[in-house]
């Protein structure tokens, strides 16, 4: 039996396009945003460089990689911190970045879970329990779902607001 591709795989095989949506307020708080939410705002890209290689080297072959991210304003300390390291880490990788408002999705249909989008192929879903923790990921290459997802996240970004515009509520 084959072993399912880990999300590393599905991202060095992507050859056109790696999108991600977002949708939580927090995920788990870890060792790293526990210190940042203590005081010591570290350097996430010396912190995570493989993220820099791994999001950099698809740039550098033509891979489009976006991340929407879905938010609730006022936001969480959750999302500040994302919001804070973006710069430095997904945008500083080639990542472009994109926000919007919870408020403005309520007319979008979207999927239940967070997900990264491969080349309009196959679709990673993050699962996640109540508590941000993840409890796995589950790959989907049904072509209505895959569809359902790429819609989703088309309609997101064309109204989200850039990184560099965005301000934290």
């Amino acid at each position: 039996m084959a072993q399912e591709p880990t999300f590393e795989d599905l991202f060095r095989s992507a050859r056109r396009s790696a999108y991600h949506l977002e949708m939580r307020d927090a995920y788990g708080l870890d060792d790293d945003y526990r210190e940042w939410a203590s005081g010591n705002r570290f350097d996430p890209a010396e912190r995570w460089p493989w993220w820099i290689e791994l999001v950099s080297a698809a740039v550098n072959r033509g891979v489009a990689v976006h991340r929407a991210r879905i938010v609730s304003e006022p936001v969480s300390p959750y999302v500040r911190y994302e919001y804070e390291l973006t710069g430095g880490h997904n945008v500083k990788a080639g990542e472009a970045v994109r926000w919007l408002p919870r408020r403005q999705a309520s007319g979008l249909a979207l999927p239940g879970n967070d997900f990264w989008l491969f080349d309009d192929e196959s679709v990673l879903f993050n699962h996640f329990a109540g508590d941000g923790t993840m409890t796995g990921e589950e790959l989907v290459t049904d072509p209505t779902i895959v569809s359902l997802c790429s819609s989703a996240f088309d309609s997101v970004w064309e109204i989200a607001i850039p990184h560099e515009e965005y301000r934290l509520a």
